[in-house]
């Protein structure tokens, strides 16, 4: 009888603790830019990883997508001068966009990472601002246009450093 009732219990927990089917992933990782609601076990989200120094360069300079596919970067700051004096981001910026108006444009507003609100819909997915030792990431879905997107750090002078990249799209 005692046995009985353990493997009753081991069947109801084990129902109890099953991860469901499809996963919830909603989190926000910067304003106004979210994850998808629900990810399919089917089509996992790849993750790239890139890494942003004082040299003012990124690491990786071409990302290859598919349309529509869901993807997250996820930036490391490597360096030792201060977030004040030295931070990084990603930014994908939609075809056609005057990247020097908007970093022109963006200079005086640091509390959008130097992105100027009136270019804010400009933008595919940024990341938030990070300094050395800071990882920060965003989860997004490729644009459904195949091309190729530049990628740039907003902060002050490193997009004329040499920092930015291409999100090809097929």
């Amino acid at each position: 009888m005692r046995s009985s009732a353990i493997v009753c219990f081991l069947v109801i927990a084990s129902a109890v603790v099953q991860p469901p089917a499809v996963a919830q992933t909603r989190k926000v990782t910067a304003p106004g830019i979210t994850t998808p609601a629900k990810a399919k076990a089917a089509d996992p989200v790849r993750v790239f990883g890139i890494v942003a120094s004082e040299d003012m360069k990124y690491d990786v300079t071409t990302i290859t997508v598919r349309r529509g596919e869901s993807i997250t970067v996820r930036l490391t700051a490597k360096g030792t001068l201060p977030k004040m004096a030295m931070a990084h981001n990603f930014v994908v910026l939609k075809l056609g966009t005057d990247i020097l108006k908007l970093l022109k444009d963006g200079a005086a507003f640091r509390a959008t990472d130097f992105i100027p609100p009136t270019m804010m819909d400009a933008v595919i997915a940024r990341t938030p601002l990070a300094g050395p030792g800071e990882s920060v990431q965003v989860t997004f879905t490729a644009p459904a246009k195949p091309g190729r997107y530049p990628f740039i750090c907003t902060f002050a002078g490193h997009y004329q450093g040499g920092m930015k990249g291409t999100l090809v799209v097929r």
